[in-house]
């Protein structure tokens, strides 16, 4: 059965775009379009879709008010645009806040091209937006906080995991530094771990979260208004810190150097991710060998898979986040597939254990 999908925005020239781009793929199906976000409250309720692309600037009703009455009133994953700018990550951290699963850029001069490319990331975002929604029974929970009850079998692999390693590795860990990589799903899963952190918090921390470049300032800011411990976007020659997260910068690459300092690289237009937590992760596992945390959260796809095999060469500490509370069950699985996860962690523990896991 294919995926139904509602657009909404106020130009008709995009919406007749993405409605061609989305009808041409093979198990996608447009069922609607809106002009605005009060339109797009009432045709979600009347179209149920599977998933609703949505504007963030639009009259009438915004996107990220509309994204909260949807969530409200008929839950259903949401696919942000937002334009690449400071305001536009601001609104779209907003709208991901509000309950929207993911976001693409909106880039109208791709959108005339007819890109094959974008028309394929289309595509496999809204399946991914769309998976991630299927999992969720719980009506006025945003998607984007991730807790998605998994299907029985798996529910219980992930709880018996989860449990085993609760039981078995409440100990310390020895570490000069925790990195934490994630992508789908990672700003509100980095709120929720950082902001349990105390001011206190003796190790000093690397965060890489796929996202454009004009992205990461604004993050770094709101995490850092949500947390007890500094968070700031990482610029090079920046010091590690007890009690400081480094952020490393959308579309440059984030390495650790002898000496605890960190380089930050250009993008690299060989790599697929920039920044990439594989890279961060060999990086650290050069510099600090076995005295590294890593911790894997909800993402699509498998980076910081092959990072994570370099540190467990090296004797370092893997962690990754369950299956549940996972918006995106990809870049976690990929870790405990390979057998590289030394503990299973739902996302509300993840917090408390690295406090635990520290003192």
């Amino acid at each position: 059965m294919a995926v139904t999908v509602l657009i909404v925005d106020d130009s008709s020239f995009f919406r007749r775009r993405l409605s061609d781009m989305i009808t041409g793929v093979d198990g996608l199906s447009v069922v609607g379009c809106a002009e605005n976000g009060l339109e797009a409250v009432e045709l979600c309720k009347k179209l149920k879709p599977d998933v609703i692309t949505m504007d963030y600037e639009m009259p009438v009703m915004d996107g990220i008010t509309a994204v909260r009455r949807i969530m409200q009133e008929c839950p259903t994953p949401i696919l942000m645009f937002s334009s690449l700018t400071y305001e536009g990550a601001r609104i779209t951290l907003d709208s991901l806040a509000a309950g929207a699963v993911d976001y693409l850029p909106k880039n109208f001069s791709e959108i005339a091209s007819n890109s094959a490319q974008l028309k394929k990331r289309l595509a496999q975002c809204i399946l991914d937006v769309a998976a991630a929604g299927k999992k969720s029974t719980a009506p006025t929970t945003p998607f984007s906080i991730g807790v998605r009850p998994a299907s029985t079998a798996a529910a219980s692999s992930v709880s018996s995991a989860t449990s085993a390693a609760l039981n078995l590795a409440r100990h310390s860990v020895d570490c000069n530094v925790i990195v934490i990589g994630t992508s789908t799903g990672g700003p509100l899963a980095l709120q929720n771990v950082l902001s349990s952190l105390p001011a206190n918090f003796s190790k000093p921390l690397v965060l890489v979260q796929h996202m454009p470049a004009a992205f990461t300032k604004a993050f770094a800011e709101r995490l850092n208004s949500f947390c007890q411990i500094t968070v700031k976007e990482a610029v090079d020659g920046d010091r590690l810190a007890a009690g400081v997260a480094l952020l490393a910068p959308g579309g440059k690459q984030l390495i650790i150097s002898a000496g605890g300092t960190v380089k930050v690289l250009p993008g690299d237009e060989r790599l697929h991710y920039k920044p990439c937590v594989d890279i961060t992760f060999a990086s650290a596992a050069n510099v600090f060998a076995d005295k590294v945390l890593a911790v894997v959260l909800t993402g699509m796809g498998a980076d910081g898979c092959e990072g994570a095999k370099l540190l467990k060469q090296k004797g370092a500490t893997v962690w990754g986040q369950d299956e549940r509370t996972s918006v995106i069950y990809g870049m976690p699985m990929a870790v405990a597939k390979a057998q590289l996860t030394d503990e299973v962690l739902p996302l509300e523990q993840i917090g408390p254990r690295l406090i635990q896991a520290t003192l």
